[in-house]
């Protein structure tokens, strides 16, 4: 089984997701072989395996990461509309292809988010079900996996977005509240800023996490998470 992680940094649950896969620097191969290969045999078996090390390298396959150009702002410039609470069930984010559904989530037995499974719902997003519904007043969020044991996972492509990017979020009321991405960061997890991402706001906010960053082979855990920030604009 993959690791999950959703650790607490300031008291504060972080979202994270890792495995040792295609998506993340592969580990250092093996100390030594397990006995001497002689002749030709052993030469054109070490050659292969080095071959394959090779197109290994060439084929990966990585997250796009935040630009410093993306980092725009936490916030609006000015407070826009807001929504009464409903749930969400449902969110498009058009710029990165992204259409999914939404699972409510809270936390597990020890404190932690719960957080999708990756054999079942690596491609469904989750709203903490502890934080405000989106559009209403204060900071939702909404998290997802990176990738999965078969690939990109729904927030894949999420560093990819940027200042303007809209993210539109389906209610079980039948409203659509759509949101205007205002900036995109990525954070060290060991400087994780909670009450930025977590804390109140007195607009209608939106946070959009999952992990980035580099793959840490020996804690097992990718070092940062993306998170992308947006505020409502309308609603239809």
């Amino acid at each position: 089984m993959g690791h999950s992680e959703w650790r607490r940094i300031a008291g504060f649950p972080v979202v994270g997701y890792w495995r040792p896969s295609a998506f993340a620097p592969p580990p250092s191969p093996a100390a030594g072989l397990r006995a001497r290969i002689a002749g030709m045999a052993g030469v054109l078996l070490m050659l292969g395996g080095t071959i394959a090390v090779a197109v290994a390298l060439l084929t990966q396959v990585h997250a796009p990461q935040p630009s410093a150009a993306a980092a725009g702002a936490t916030g609006p410039a000015h407070h826009g509309p807001w929504l009464r609470r409903s749930v969400p069930v449902s969110v498009a984010i058009p710029a990165i292809g992204v259409q999914a559904d939404v699972l409510h989530l809270g936390v597990s037995a020890d404190g932690d988010i719960q957080v999708p499974s990756l054999y079942t719902e690596a491609d469904d997003a989750a709203w903490y079900r502890y934080s405000v519904t989106p559009g209403q007043i204060g900071a939702s969020v909404i998290e997802g996996h990176v990738d999965s044991y078969q690939g990109p996972a729904v927030f894949f492509r999420l560093g990819a977005l940027r200042p303007g990017d809209l993210v539109e979020v389906n209610l079980a009321d039948g409203t659509t509240a759509v949101f205007r991405v205002t900036g995109v960061r990525q954070y060290l997890k060991s400087t994780f800023p909670a009450s930025t991402i977590y804390g109140a706001t007195d607009y209608a906010a939106l946070r959009l996490i999952t992990c980035g960053g580099a793959f840490d082979y020996a804690t097992g855990h990718y070092l940062s998470s993306t998170v992308v920030f947006a505020s409502l604009i309308s609603s239809w």
